[in-house]
């Protein structure tokens, strides 16, 4: 108890010390109503064929699946361009969240097998071993396209729309949030083409959704599930009328959560992924040895004076993470 209390007093004078003569700079915050609402510009260093990156209001981008006419199908630039994007996106400092959706009528259909038929059809090899060799490469290859959501820092927001076909649900799986239109339907349409999902789904939505004999049957019969057992099931957190109004909610989450210290929100988005994949014991050292260093961020007595000034947290400024 003794040293239990020690710790207290010392926590304190050390937040004491840290807030004597740090000024608590304001930033007007409004959250965004509808997707009209947000200013969009095209952010400069994201020029893609496949995706549109636009600026949407303070430290939050919005990324878009932009073959509409191909009703958003994945195609070998898509693959590509995902790692490129989002390597970028987890280096920008100033970005602090992402919404990821599909321009058009959907969300995506999934792979473009018109344009991708060649790679996936005809690997590459002179005998078996080089030609499983090679499949192995491509196929690691495409799964990177979707571990870079994972491994970007910044939570990704998914905002669904119509048909998330096929690689559209490994897609959203690497998502840290989901949130859906009245209209949405999702499909691991795989076993329909003669193969297992390989780039995600099978791995992410039995952890998602926390149900193995649902999982089976999805992944089993490639059939349809429709938005309110989308939502009672876990796969989205919530479901909104439309698209306008789904992305409007997901513009507003990302403009809360980048309104929150960066050093908070990425730190916490590490250690929850690290903790879903290891132990207890595993994940709480993991985050000792995290905020062992991250406890000293400036951003702590930032907000805390704040509070005892009562004002909005939200009028705190923090520098670029």
């Amino acid at each position: 108890m003794a040293v239990a209390t020690s710790a207290s007093r010392g926590l304190r004078s050390l937040l004491r010390r840290r807030l004597v003569g740090s000024g608590v700079p304001h930033l007007s915050f409004r959250p965004v109503s509808s997707a009209k609402d947000v200013a969009a510009s095209q952010a400069k260093e994201h020029d893609y064929e496949s995706l549109k990156v636009t600026k949407a209001g303070d430290h939050v981008l919005h990324v878009q699946i932009n073959r509409p006419e191909k009703r958003n199908a994945m195609n070998r630039a898509f693959w590509r361009e995902m790692v490129e994007c989002f390597t970028k996106i987890a280096e920008d400092s100033h970005c602090r969240a992402v919404v990821l959706s599909g321009a058009g009528q959907m969300f995506t259909s999934g792979i473009d097998f018109m344009d991708m038929a060649g790679e996936l059809l005809q690997p590459q090899g002179d005998d078996t071993a080089r030609v499983s060799w090679n499949l192995r490469h491509l196929i690691t290859r495409y799964q990177e396209t979707f571990n870079v959501l994972e491994k970007c820092p910044k939570p990704v927001i998914a905002a669904i729309h119509g048909g998330c076909i096929g690689g559209g649900v490994d897609l959203i799986s690497a998502c840290d949030i989901r949130y859906c239109a009245q209209d949405a339907w999702f499909q691991v349409k795989e076993v329909d083409i003669g193969l297992a999902a390989d780039v995600g789904t099978l791995q992410r939505l039995p952890r998602i959704i926390g149900n193995q004999s649902l999982v089976n049957e999805l992944a089993f019969t490639a059939r349809k599930m429709m938005a309110d057992e989308a939502l009672s099931s876990g796969l989205v957190s919530r479901v909104f009328q439309d698209h306008e109004s789904v992305l409007a909610a997901a513009f507003t989450l990302a403009s809360e959560i980048s309104s929150k210290s960066p050093v908070a929100v990425q730190g916490t988005k590490i250690n929850l992924l690290y903790s879903r994949d290891h132990s207890v014991a595993e994940g709480l050292n993991y985050m000792a040895a995290w905020n062992m260093s991250m406890l000293q961020t400036q951003d702590i007595p930032k907000l805390i004076q704040a509070l005892l000034e009562k004002k909005d947290p939200k009028s705190v400024t923090f520098s670029k993470l």
